[in-house]
């Protein structure tokens, strides 16, 4: 009788097995439901988190047009939130060591759905709404992790919060279109504004499940041994970006250049997001099997590189090459969000790791998205870009294989 109680108590409430994650050993009988909401309040974040993006990008012409924009100025719209999210990207943890993640969550859902409306009130106002919205997505971004983190989440979960960034993507390019004909411009792109508002009543909902992750005041570090590491990480989340907002940016351009009809060009778009799905679904998972990893990792950019040289040489097959590149930049993403979780040692690293990784990263991505630009219209022609972009999948190859030959690390202090 004594060793049945013995295992009882210590499943209820001692020791944590090795392997399983603390915050499920903590929760109690009725948590399951409240733990469920807050993991399904993360994937309609996560949902949020790239509409803003693609809807844009399959509207650039007509939106240059109606807000009167010259060459420059479309370019910046079109990457001024990826530019945002390098600029912001230390305000998310900053929030959560005074409001706590889940609060921090919900602050960034209500301020994306107001800069959605503001941006297109008035022409003055298109580029400011367009930055709110872009750290709004910032502040959400750097903090699903270390809010998964809290939540003792699986491969399976980090995976289909991943997944969810990608559905997002896909219905903002693939509904972009259709809602523009039916509703105008200017409704088409506020439209997105009420996703945003249900996702921050999810989180409000989260909150009061009594899950709500609190503040912490831990002191960030950066010990002489994890620094490799941080910058590895860096290095890698900052290519993936680079390539991922390349593409979802002027991948309607691009495809135009090739005949492609507008309607085609944005149907491709949403294609590169939806095909992708399952692949970002995976790929955190085989994040945690270093076997695996070890090919699989590398190999995605090499997919990459031979992607963007196709279209550079203009070989033809373009929704060949389009699911080829959403299958392999999808698995990219969905790989580097899984480093960032399996490579941090507590919630505090994983919230720090993600906003260095994910600050540089995306203000590489927007800084390169825009110097892409730049370089078509100089030269008339999308080549030389899409060749920097294949030197960039290779540089990813090699960086993948470094990092994942390193052990998880800590940025706190004690």
């Amino acid at each position: 009788m004594s060793s049945r109680t013995d295992r009882r108590d210590g499943a209820a409430g001692g020791a944590v097995p090795a392997g399983r994650p603390a915050p499920r050993a903590r929760l109690a009988p009725t948590a399951s439901a409240a733990r469920a909401v807050a993991l399904g309040a993360a994937l309609l974040v996560g949902v949020n988190l790239r509409p803003a993006i693609t809807s844009v990008s399959a509207l650039l012409d007509q939106a240059t047009s109606e807000f009167g924009l010259g060459g420059v100025g479309r370019s910046l719209l079109a990457t001024l939130p990826v530019i945002a999210f390098g600029v912001t990207a230390m305000l998310g943890p900053l929030l959560a060591r005074r409001i706590g993640t889940s609060r921090a969550i919900l602050a960034a859902m209500a301020v994306l759905a107001a800069g959605l409306v503001l941006r297109v009130l008035s022409g003055w106002m298109l580029l400011p709404g367009t930055f709110l919205a872009g750290a709004a997505i910032m502040v959400a971004a750097t903090l699903l992790p270390p809010y998964l983190k809290a939540l003792g989440a699986s491969g399976l979960w980090v995976g289909l919060s991943s997944m969810s960034f990608g559905i997002g993507a896909a219905l903002g390019a693939s509904l972009a279109v259709p809602l523009d004909e039916a509703l105008g411009l200017r409704p088409a792109l506020a439209a997105w504004a009420a996703l945003a508002t249900l996702a921050a009543l999810a989180m409000l909902a989260a909150g009061r499940s009594g899950v709500a992750t609190a503040p912490t005041r831990a002191p960030i570090a950066l010990p002489a041994g994890s620094r490799s590491t941080v910058a590895l990480m860096t290095t890698v989340f900052s290519l993936q970006a680079l390539l991922y907002f390349a593409v979802t940016t002027w991948l309607p351009l691009i495809l135009s250049s090739h005949g492609e009809s507008r309607a085609a060009a944005g149907s491709l778009l949403g294609w590169f997001s939806l095909i992708g799905l399952l692949p970002t679904l995976l790929a955190p998972m085989i994040a945690r099997r270093r076997r695996i990893l070890t090919w699989f990792g590398p190999g995605l950019g090499i997919v990459m590189a031979a992607g963007f040289a196709w279209l550079a040489l203009d070989g033809g097959h373009d929704p060949v090459v389009v699911s080829v590149l959403g299958v392999a930049q999808n698995a990219g993403f969905g790989l580097a969000m899984g480093l960032l979780v399996s490579l941090s040692a507590d919630e505090a690293s994983a919230g720090i790791l993600s906003a260095i990784a994910q600050g540089v990263g995306y203000a590489v991505a927007g800084g390169g998205s825009l110097l892409l630009g730049i370089v078509h219209d100089a030269n008339g022609s999308w080549t030389a870009s899409l060749l920097i972009m294949a030197f960039c999948a290779l540089l990813l190859a090699v960086s993948v294989t470094l990092v994942i030959r390193r052990r998880p690390v800590s940025l706190v202090r004690g």
